[in-house]
């Protein structure tokens, strides 16, 4: 059986070390290099052209999401999993992005760092179940904004810019004869206007209205 070639990436001598002896004591897989640095990591990968790099986030000279990124633009069968002491999120979202494949603590228990190793070799992405859910309160909240980009697409097409006028002043508390005022003209012709803006948008009050032009981001909260 081949072994799975790794190479590790972690800017701390000793961590480094410990991390190869317990990967080098497993039948099926093989430390093939190492690096201390972002720019070691790309040069190993370059030469080495191992199956998986084990990268280090926080390292000097070039972390590890950029030697990810420059890794994946050139090397996009090699498999990166993120090691790093903290799951913050920012790390978690950008090593994402960067095209890791898997992601774990170092704290993690050695047993679950090598079976991790193993199934993304086989094309797994592998997360633990914090970063897990981390991502997916990331991806339910883009997808909240794209829902409201959406809902934004579809109906602010279908009013007339006066419409869209009104709408934006009805958010900011103003009254029909408050409205009239600011737009130069008549309190019938605003009241025309808002009957025709709440049978589009599917309104029925000026509540729901204003609370409508906040969340599609017609308007701001202040």
């Amino acid at each position: 059986m081949e072994s799975i070639k790794v190479v590790v990436v972690d800017d701390h001598t000793l961590l480094r070390e410990g991390l190869c002896r317990i990967l080098n004591m497993e039948e099926d897989i093989s430390v093939i290099g190492e690096a201390e640095n972002g720019h070691e990591a790309i040069e190993k990968a370059c030469k080495l052209k191992p199956d998986i790099i084990l990268m280090d986030i926080n390292m000097p000279d070039m972390n590890g999401i950029d030697a990810t990124r420059k890794i994946k633009e050139n090397f996009p069968n090699i498999k990166i999993v993120g090691l790093t002491l903290h799951d913050d999120d920012q790390y978690v979202f950008e090593m994402v992005r960067a095209g890791a494949n898997g992601y774990v603590l170092k704290d993690v228990e050695s047993q679950e760092l090598i079976e991790t190793i193993r199934k993304v070799n086989k094309g797994e992405s592998m997360m633990t179940a914090r970063i897990t859910s981390k991502l997916l309160e990331e991806f339910n909240r883009l997808s909240s904004r794209k829902n409201e980009r959406d809902k934004r697409d579809e109906l602010l097409p279908q009013l007339t810019q006066r419409e869209k006028e009104i709408l934006c002043l009805i958010a900011r508390g103003m009254s029909n004869r408050q409205i009239a005022a600011e737009l130069y003209i008549s309190e019938k012709t605003v009241k025309n206007h808002i009957s025709s803006l709440f049978r589009k948008v599917d309104v029925s009050d000026r509540t729901q209205a204003a609370l409508l032009a906040i969340k599609i981001g017609l308007v701001e909260l202040k």
